[in-house]
């Protein structure tokens, strides 16, 4: 009897570390899902309407990562069917980065000059409730279609000004390594593409997906640069850490794109401790994304001024390179805009007045100009570091001063 249970116990480990395992048995249904949580048959019967439009499907190893007891945690609420993605729906809609427009050949998205996006798939390992591209959730769960991609790729190939390419879907990962492979050696013949990108979200839901024959594979057609998405602290764990350093170890640059998220992760200290987490394991954060207008996704959405105010935690309070840009997708395509605290208080053709993270506001001469103090001007504040009266405008308080002080009286002692 015990030989048996040992052998269950055994069988079970080696199921759960098999990425095909764990696409098989996704939760894909809210009646599974209610097996696990405490809740009653109101929130069934709503998550049940919400999965007729935008349906479920959840990694076991993502689920295991969940407080099943806490309501508000931060993996449930991005795995788990919401009543207001129908409520709001009507403030999104299907397409609002009007990829669709942009494609000179289907499932090809050529915005930027010199990049383009192949959609090799629409199948993910968990469908993810922020999803931007949630129109393809209820279309089959399949790769595109070989004679789909090579167009794709015969676009690209007759178009040279694209030097960047990024594999995206759904999933790429979810595809068999072979089929993968044949993309990549595809686009690897053509002379003027330089980088390829992969867009995946396996490293965080899936990461035994991350085998060695795929990094293998990855290896032989690089450089390849992974973008992923860790959007909480909680996401990072010994198993999506090792998935990373077995990426790392085969040469490929692993990025990651957060998304702002309310009531996930729109705080900045769990910001602050992603991003430094993120380093640990090897990972650059790369962009912080404003959550998309995308039709049921609106409750997840938090004003331009949060994201604003994470950063403005972020820098100078944490490593430069471990720090975001913040960035919103425009509307009908019009890309990637970059928005930051203004650090840039006034100029003159003589002098810059910046702020620092400190809140000092400090003078900085440009080039080739002497500043002399105009004894002429009596004003304060900004504008008299800008007529040369003062280098800068220093708060009493900051814990830098405060150490400064701190370190003139113990050498006075």
């Amino acid at each position: 009897m015990e030989e048996q249970e040992s052998s269950q116990i055994k069988n079970a480990k080696t199921n759960w570390s098999d990425w095909k395992w764990q696409m098989r048995n996704r939760i894909s249904s809210v009646s599974e899902i209610a097996q696990s949580l405490n809740i009653d048959s109101k929130k069934i019967a709503e998550m049940n309407l919400v999965e007729d439009r935008f349906r479920t499907a959840i990694t076991p190893y993502y689920f295991s990562l969940a407080n099943l007891q806490d309501p508000n945690d931060p993996i449930l609420k991005q795995a788990l069917p919401d009543i207001r993605e129908l409520e709001m729906a009507d403030f999104g809609e299907a397409d609002p980065l009007s990829e669709e427009d942009d494609m000179p050949v289907d499932g090809m998205t050529h915005r930027y000059d010199d990049r383009g996006l192949l959609v090799v798939t629409n199948a993910c390992a968990m469908l993810c409730r922020h999803c931007t591209r949630k129109r393809i959730w209820n279309s089959t769960d399949a790769a595109v279609s070989s004679e789909s991609v090579d167009k794709m790729i015969a676009y690209i190939a007759r178009t040279p000004q694209i030097r960047d390419v990024i594999v995206s879907g759904g999933d790429p990962f979810t595809l068999p390594t072979t089929r993968l492979a044949d993309i990549l050696r595809k686009l690897r013949e053509i002379p003027h593409v330089e980088i390829i990108r992969i867009g995946t979200r396996t490293p965080v839901t899936l990461p035994m997906r991350i085998t060695k024959d795929l990094c293998t594979t990855l290896d032989k057609y690089g450089p390849i640069w992974v973008n992923t998405q860790f959007n909480h602290p909680n996401e990072i764990t010994e198993e999506s850490a090792a998935a990373v350093d077995r990426l790392i170890r085969h040469g490929v640059c692993v990025n990651n794109q957060s998304v702002l998220l309310k009531g996930i992760n729109d705080d900045p200290e769990i910001v602050k401790t992603l991003c430094r987490k993120l380093v640990r394991i090897k990972v650059r954060p790369y962009y912080l994304f404003q959550c998309d207008q995308v039709e049921g996704v609106e409750h997840f959405r938090t004003r331009i001024s949060k994201g604003v105010e994470i950063m403005e935690s972020l820098r100078g309070h944490t490593t430069g390179f471990s720090i975001p840009t913040f960035v919103i997708d425009g509307p009908e395509g019009t890309g990637k805009i970059p928005v930051m605290p203004n650090y840039l208080i006034s100029q003159s053709e003589q002098m810059s007045v910046l702020r620092n993270y400190e809140g000092i506001i400090v003078g900085y001469r440009e080039a080739g100009e002497r500043i002399t103090s105009m004894n002429n001007r009596t004003s304060g504040g900004v504008a008299s570091i800008l007529a040369g009266k003062r280098s800068c405008l220093v708060p009493t308080e900051t814990k830098r001063m405060i150490r400064r002080a701190q370190h003139e009286a113990g050498a006075g002692m």
